[in-house]
């Protein structure tokens, strides 16, 4: 037992004397109001300024003042919290022994969750390998563990000795009772890779054939069953001691006597004459011996005889072990009741008595009845009556009558009977008659007991169900009746149940074995929160943490005690002995059973120091005083020394100092010390110790092996000198062997942040593309077609235009634009393969022509200079587009007509002798006023020049409206003469060409109302009549848009030569298009949105992301086969991180080219910034002569700049690797090829040596095989390799893979020479990444990333995958070496199973059930990275994986609990616990920059949680967005459990809850409660 001695602090728990006592006379207000005015006494002295100041009253003035309250403690974090952690982590070097338990204690917290292996169980682990053990141990330190690990090592070996040809042996689980059967069963099946089988003898007859136990023996490698059914067993010969490997015995004490523990010793293992062929033996207890007031020399004598009838030898671990491991302990308390009344009669009792009390049989109940109305209640007393009495009780009383009538032999024996019988049903009658009514909480019905039982059940219970609780009773019908009585009064949170023994004795209910594992499994998942229990639950039983355990009736014994008091093992657990007022028998009884756990302390603290386990510290001093001569020491630069010694210090200081993801861990190095092994090579006789330390898993170095020494202490030392010079060899410890992982660290993890998402340069942006100045300056002998048409028509019948061009035009991809009603009409463009030849007149009327198409339509005279033309615009004949590629000359598919008519006369006027219908379909343009144009439609003949204007057309800017001809004319008003115009020509109804500011958009609000009426009225003769064909001119007006995004086009395709990138001009301009202020800031609203710019970059971003993360994932894990996943995340980091991409981008990092020369990128200049402008569409290289901008140069408009935030570069860049990806992947069979031109783009923007892979074969072939995957595998590794591909069907052709990807960080690897699963976990976990991305980004292609991201997260979280990892079954697999973890996956597996089970094939299961342990997530990614590599990098396994395991959990992503799966927060579940769990209304959580003393971390961010006025949690970190979750998580690891009253009193909280008590919450009050967690959890400082 771990016996550990300690004392106890004032604070937590008291000595016997000093246990707190409260009793029911109302103390506990008397407390309370003590406690109070002891608080008031402190502060009296502020009543001095009562009448001149006042507290903060308001909202504001609150803040104000918890705003100074926080500054004051970040101010002071550094110096009292900070230092202290290093200063702690020293101390961590002490010898330990020579310190008190006390100061150990306070050294540590008892309540940090432990996830290193803890030392003993290893060194216990290794010592039952080679000897028959006794593993003393307090419940709840682990030695379940060891019995897994020991089983583990004994299957390996009989695996290997099976596959050589041995014969078949099986390993026993023997325990006490069948309750632990199929607890323990399960337990081991989570823990063993093998079958394991449980076996009872309940099972039926069945089971004792030579035929069912030879197919046991065949199917199983583990049997866990009573040792009774062994004795059986071994007695029919079924089996023999030599086909046993491993005897089990759980509950070890019980080995005595005629047990069957100690009948299977004496009968069958010590008849085997071959010791060769015994099994070794591994015995488990919390104490060997039930001291009962024995002396020590008696102890020792029974502990003697245990080891004698078990072969074995006891080992236990030390006082300053148990206590270093952070074992923690429940406060105990003692609750003193009244003291009970004696035994009566009851009303109904007498009655009952009088009538029956003749029967013999019912004495027993009448003397129950008595004892449960003194000790429960006058209900309870009656109650007893009524279920003892109901039909399946009174069936069993009637059988016990029977079978003692029968035993008596009396005369006329059936008549008698039958006169019994009549009896037994008249008072069954009798008492079914009565109503019992309900339980109400008076002095009359209950007693002071219950009373007092209901008080500490109500502390815990009265605003919430969530604590959990169990009340120990002795006898069931006690458990019963409690039951029945809190179901009444205990309120609504509280719901209850009974935890009993199988036993079918008269008056008692029988509780099968299923209904007692159903009653755990509802407890475990919170369905139940209190079971009344009897000593079942005590011993071995997997009963959750509790919050409060209940002694209702004392423990006979000191393991009772001991086991009942390791039940509580929930942080902020109470264990509770309850005690009658002046009844010495219970005083006596505590004083003793702690008296007699002292006399175990004591009697396994004087075992021999062999038995003693990590007791090497003691020669530690000794050994070390000769140090300097005996041990190699080594000096750096500066001076510092680094010896044996000190070399446990400054590796505790490194770790402490590490900056790790959160505070939960327990920060302290792990040593694993081997006995006798053959280690050095050279020196192959040296014999002793050999010990391997281990770093928590994000250290950058992980494990280091030491060499063989004489003895524990300076093996230990071996390895932590080993280390430290290794450490200082990598640099992670400066010339004063102080760390660096500060400097380092940062560099790595923390690269994005050093890149200010907020921070942003001014940019030159490219306008032009190149494409317009190739063969400019010369006059071109033949041109290229491009035919322009679009799809779906335009406002007005249109015709196609042609664009000719110098150079062949790129196949452009349609895009839309958008009509008046909102249609889109898609633009098409066909360029022609072959060019046309021209004559230099024929150039010249093309010239003329598009120049023409420039005033008439835009109002800009452009100079005639055919050597600057960029290209000309022409009318192209409508019916023979489709003839294109037969098209020899251009007039063949030009509207030569049209172009000649407007080259020679390219306007005309009315005259009086104009035919009225040449005046219709045609565009009109006002001279005078370029804003001016209209589409003729009809005459409008009932109207004359003078009729004044309609009253339905708008100004819009016409000044003049006396008239139809005054509004016709746009002169002003010095030259304006309207009586020169004809007053007798036409009105003209027209339509006003309207001024769309963007075609590529929907119509904006503010140009809808100039766009619903374009009718108006004008005079022909101020106008000029264009012979440009109307249909032409329509096409003509979305020319400026099709441009534009021509030109966009062109400039991508610019950015991808630059690039050398092959990606379609769509992609790639879609990875450079940032459409707002803000495109990369998801889920955010749109700041200066611009429309009409197409798909912006985010989708291919968030694509190209996660490429980008595989792809240097991949390139770390070939090009650094030593460094482990510390280094990794730092290499990968500093080549995905934004700086390093912007940095790539604007050319602050030059790129190397193939010939050796290095370029600047400048993709800034590419990027698309800015909406289609009318200034910037026209075309370059020409001299403007008349127009607006006339004035200015062309540099004005075409060299301009954009405002580009550093991490929007750096988002282009990755864009651009997902339009390379988008642009090359092909669905169906995986192809490296498809990929080859995205890993290139990640080599151009990863520009690092890091990454100099070209095409995906490149990763392959910089791979090396490590030795070990090369290794030959054991037959445990074989048969592990056959058992997972039994369940994903893929075979491994180096099985030492699989090996690798399911061994734990904890699992030493001199062990097997094999390294963890963690450099498979970091590569797994991007390749995982990249399967789930692709689902969602094919499967949804309209959604945007934050809906993309909201999704993925339930899929690649570690939640969903650890349930896979479950369905899988390779939990068991799993090869570690860590108690908590074997238990943590015992509690999620259980869970796991019963919510699929109860889900009815409902997928999302796994989505409300508790958070797995992080390794089975990490043994999924493991996986899957170990079977990529032993496919030689083939993708398509990882495809595979992902459509047969994880794809059918989201085939439907509308579920519900999949959309609410991201918002899931450790500080949401914090502030509902602080303001619906407590009614708390005065705490707050806010972020502060600070100071920290930790060398090299001069700034960190201090998040706090304040209540009513103090800080009471806090958490440092590099951003405020991680540090809030860690003192969230802080917060709740003291919180959680506490009982409303207990918070109260601890935090001097007094807040006043509306809803306090009520089973239900008032909507408003609710409401009101969640603006106040909105607030508390508000912004930061």
């Amino acid at each position: 037992m771990a016996w550990a001695q300690v004392d106890e602090e004032q604070d937590d728990y008291l000595s016997c004397e000093e246990i707190s006592t409260s009793s029911e006379s109302g103390d506990e207000g008397k407390n309370t109001e003590e406690i109070k005015e002891k608080r008031e006494d402190d502060d009296s002295d502020v009543d001095a300024d009562i009448a001149r100041a006042h507290g903060p009253k308001t909202t504001s003035e609150r803040r104000r003042v918890q705003n100074e309250i926080m500054r004051a403690f970040a101010v002071n974090i550094s110096a009292k919290i900070t230092q202290k952690e290093v200063d702690d982590a020293v101390a961590k070097s002490a010898n330990e022994e020579q310190l008190s338990i006390r100061e150990i204690l306070a050294k540590q917290e008892t309540t940090v969750r432990i996830t290193n292996p803890r030392d003993y169980q290893t060194e216990l682990f290794h010592r039952a390998k080679s000897e028959n053990v006794i593993a003393v141990l307090d419940t709840g330190s682990g030695k379940t563990h060891i019995a897994t690990l020991l089983l583990r090592h004994i299957l390996e070996e009989e695996l290997e000795s099976r596959a050589k040809g041995g014969i078949h042996k099986v390993a026993f689980f023997l325990v006490d009772s069948v309750n632990l059967v199929f607890q323990q069963a399960n337990v081991l099946r989570c823990g063993l890779d093998q079958r394991v089988e449980a076996v009872c003898g309940s099972m039926g007859s069945s089971l004792w054939s030579k035929a069912t136990w030879q197919n046991h023996f065949t199917s199983n490698m583990v049997i866990v069953c009573t040792a009774e059914v062994l004795v059986q067993c071994m007695m029919h010969n079924f089996i023999s001691m030599a086909q046993v490997n491993l005897l089990i015995f759980d509950e070890a004490h019980h080995a005595k006597s005629n047990h069957p523990y100690a009948r299977l010793m004496k009968d069958y293992y010590i008849q085997e004459p071959d010791f060769s062929k015994r099994p070794r033996i591994f015995g488990m207890t919390a104490s060997p011996v039930d001291v009962k007031g024995l002396s020590p020399d008696h102890i020792k004598e029974a502990a003697s005889d245990l080891e004698k009838l078990l072969h074995s030898r006891i080992a236990t671990t030390s006082d300053s072990t148990l206590a270093s491991n952070s074992m923690s302990q429940p406060r105990e308390e003692v609750a003193v009741y009244a003291r009970l009344q004696n035994e009566y009669e009851t009303p109904l009792h007498q009655k009952i008595k009088a009538k029956f009390g003749d029967v013999p049989g019912f004495q027993k109940l009448f003397l129950a009845s008595k004892r449960h109305g003194s000790e429960l209640g006058r209900w309870a007393s009656d109650m007893y009556w009524y279920f003892a009495f109901t039909d399946e009780q009174s069936r069993k009383f009637e059988q016990r009558q029977r079978l003692q009538h029968n035993k008596a032999e009396l005369d006329d024996s059936e008549r008698k009977w039958d006169k019994k019988l009549e009896r037994l049903h008249e008072a069954a009658e009798f008492v079914r008659q009565f109503d019992m009514g309900k339980c109400t909480f008076n002095d009359q019905e209950l007693s002071s007991k219950v009373q007092r039982l209901h008080y500490w059940l109500n502390l815990y219970y009265e605003r919430s169900g969530e604590a959990r609780c169990i009340v120990f009773v002795e006898q069931r019908q006690t458990a019963r009746l409690l039951k029945l009585i809190f179901a009444e009064i205990g309120g609504p949170n509280l719901r209850c149940d009974v935890l009993v023994g199988v036993n079918n004795r008269a008056g008692e209910q029988s509780i099968s074995l299923r209904n007692q594992i159903l009653t755990v499994a509802k407890f475990r998942r919170g369905e139940l929160n209190c079971l009344f229990a009897t000593s079942v639950a005590e011993e071995g039983l997997d009963i959750p943490q509790c919050n409060l355990v209940v002694r209702f009736d004392l423990y006979r014994t000191m393991i009772a005690y001991v086991q009942s008091r390791g039940r509580a093992r929930h942080r902020n657990s109470r264990y509770l002995h309850m005690l009658e007022d002046g009844n010495n028998d219970h005083f006596e009884r505590v004083l003793a059973v702690r008296y007699d756990e002292q006399v175990m302390r004591n009697f396994c603290k004087d075992l021999p120091q062999d038995r003693q386990i990590n007791e090497h510290d003691k020669e530690k001093s000794e050994l070390l005083a000769l140090e300097d001569k005996l041990f190699p020491s080594f000096v750096t630069n500066s001076g510092a020394k680094l010896t044996y010694r000190s070399s446990l210090s400054i590796l505790n200081h490194f770790v402490a100092t590490l900056p790790g993801p959160d505070r939960q861990m327990m920060l302290q190095p792990s040593y694993v010390i081997v006995p006798e092994t053959n280690y050095d090579p050279l020196d192959p006789q040296r014999r002793g110790f050999v010990c391997e330390v281990m770093l928590p898993e994000y250290s950058p170095v992980k494990s280091i092996t030491g060499d063989v020494q004489g003895k524990k202490a300076i093996a230990k030392c071996s390895a932590a000198f080993k280390f430290c010079l290794h450490l200082y060899q990598k640099r992670y410890l400066d010339e004063n062997l102080l760390p660096t992982t500060f400097r380092r660290l940062p560099a790595g993890r923390n690269a994005l942040l050093a890149l200010s998402e907020k921070r942003k340069d001014m940019y030159s942006m490219l306008i032009k593309p190149d494409f317009w100045k190739q063969g400019r300056d010369t006059i071109p002998a033949c041109l290229y077609l491009t035919v322009v048409d679009a799809g779906a028509g335009l406002d007005r019948p249109h015709q196609p235009l042609g664009l000719l061009t110098r150079n062949p035009f790129p196949q452009l991809p349609d895009f839309p634009i958008y009509l008046i009603d909102g249609r889109p009409s898609n633009i098409l463009s066909r360029p022609s393969a072959t060019s046309f030849p021209l004559s230099a007149e024929s150039l010249e009327i093309l010239t003329k022509f598009t120049l023409r198409i420039y005033k008439d339509i835009y109002n800009k005279e452009y100079e005639n200079d055919v050597k600057k033309m960029s290209y000309w615009v022409v009318p192209v004949l409508a019916n023979q587009t489709s003839k294109m590629s037969s098209v020899t000359t251009l007039d063949q598919i030009l509207d030569m007509d049209q172009i000649l008519k407007v080259y020679h006369e390219p306007t005309w006027k009315w005259t009086s002798e104009t035919k009225p219908e040449d005046l219709l379909l045609q565009y009109f343009v006002d001279p005078m006023d370029g804003g001016r144009r209209y589409y003729s439609d009809r005459l409008a003949s009932d109207l004359k020049p003078q009729d004044p204007v309609p009253k339905n057309i708008p100004r819009q800017n016409h000044k003049f409206m006396n008239s139809i001809l005054d509004y016709t004319d746009s002169k002003w008003m010095k030259s304006r003469d309207i009586s020169r115009w004809n007053q007798s020509q036409p009105v003209l109804e027209a339509e006003k060409i309207p001024f769309r500011r963007n075609h590529l958009a929907c119509v904006e609000v503010k140009e809808k109302s100039e766009l619903e009426d374009l009718k108006t009225y004008v005079c022909p003769e101020p106008l000029h009549i264009s012979n440009l064909a109307t249909p032409f001119v329509v096409m003509c007006y979305i020319l400026p848009a099709i441009i534009h995004r021509f030109e966009s086009y062109l400039i991508a395709l610019d950015a991808c030569q630059v690039l050398d990138l092959k990606v379609s001009p769509a992609l790639a301009l879609e990875a450079l298009t940032k459409d707002s202020d803000n495109s990369d800031e998801h889920g955010e609203d749109r700041i200066n949105f611009k429309s009409g710019m197409g798909p912006n970059y985010e989708r291919l971003e968030f694509l190209g992301d996660c490429f980008l993360k595989m792809a240097t994932s991949l390139s770390v894990f070939v090009q650094q086969p030593d460094e482990n996943e510390f280094e990794f995340h730092v290499r990968r980091m500093e080549m995905l991180c934004n700086k390093n991409l912007m940095e790539t981008a604007v050319g602050q990092k030059k790129v190397a080219s193939a010939d050796g020369t290095e370029r600047d990128l400048q993709l800034y200049s590419y990027i698309r910034t800015e909406a289609f402008s009318r200034r910037t569409w026209y075309p370059d290289g020409l001299k403007l002569l008349r127009g607006k901008g006339m004035n200015k140069t062309e540099d004005d408009w075409l060299k301009l700049t954009h405002n580009l935030g550093d991490k929007s570069i750096a988002d282009v860049c990755e864009a651009f690797i997902g339009a390379a990806f988008q642009e090359h992947h092909q669905d169906g069979q995986w192809s490296p090829s498809d990929w080859d031109e995205t890993v290139k783009a990640v080599k151009l923007f990863a520009n690092s040596p890091d990454h100099s892979m070209a095409k995906w074969s490149d990763y392959y072939a910089a791979y090396e095989k490590p030795k070990y995957q090369r290794g030959n595998a054991t037959a445990a590794m074989l048969d592990m390799a056959r058992q997972i591909e039994n369940v994903h069907d893929y075979h491994f052709k180096y099985p030492r893979l699989v090996r690798s990807a399911f061994t734990h960080p904890s699992y030493p690897y001199m062990y097997e020479n094999i390294p963890n699963y963690q450099r498979f976990e970091f590569l797994g976990d991007s390749l995982l990444d990249m399967a789930f991305i692709m689902h969602l980004y094919y499967k949804y292609p309209g959604k945007d990333p934050q809906w993309l991201t909201e999704h993925k997260t339930p899929m690649v979280s570690n939640k969903f995958l650890g349930a896979v990892c479950v369905k899988l079954g390779w939990h068991r697999h799993l090869k570690q070496n860590t108690a908590i973890v074997i238990s943590q996956i015992r509690d999620y597996v259980m869970e796991a199973e019963e919510a699929e089970r109860e889900a009815g094939g409902a997928v999302d299961y796994w989505v409300n059930i508790s958070e797995p342990p992080k390794c089975l997530a990490d043994i999924i990614e493991a996986y899957v990275a170990a079977i990529f590599v032993d496919a030689e990098f083939d993708f398509s396994v990882v495809l595979h994986f992902f459509d047969m395991h994880l794809k059918p959990f989201f085939v439907d992503m509308t579920l519900e609990s999949y959309k609410n799966f991201a918002s899931n927060h450790p500080t949401t579940r914090l502030s509902r616990l602080l303001s619906i769990n407590f009614g708390c209304s005065d705490w707050r959580m806010g972020a502060l920059e600070t100071e920290t003393l930790i060398p090299g971390n001069s700034k960190a961010i201090a998040a706090m949680v304040m209540i009513h006025g103090k800080v009471h949690f806090y958490s440092l970190g590099k951003s405020g967005r991680y540090a809030r979750v860690r003192a969230s998580h802080a917060a709740l690891e003291k919180l959680d459990g506490l009982p409303p009253f207990e918070f109260r009193m601890k935090y001097g909280c007094d807040c006043v809850d509306e809803g306090e008590g009520e089973g239900e919450t008032d909507e408003v009050v609710l409401k009101a409660k969640e603006e106040q967690m909105r607030e508390a959890m508000g912004p930061s400082i």
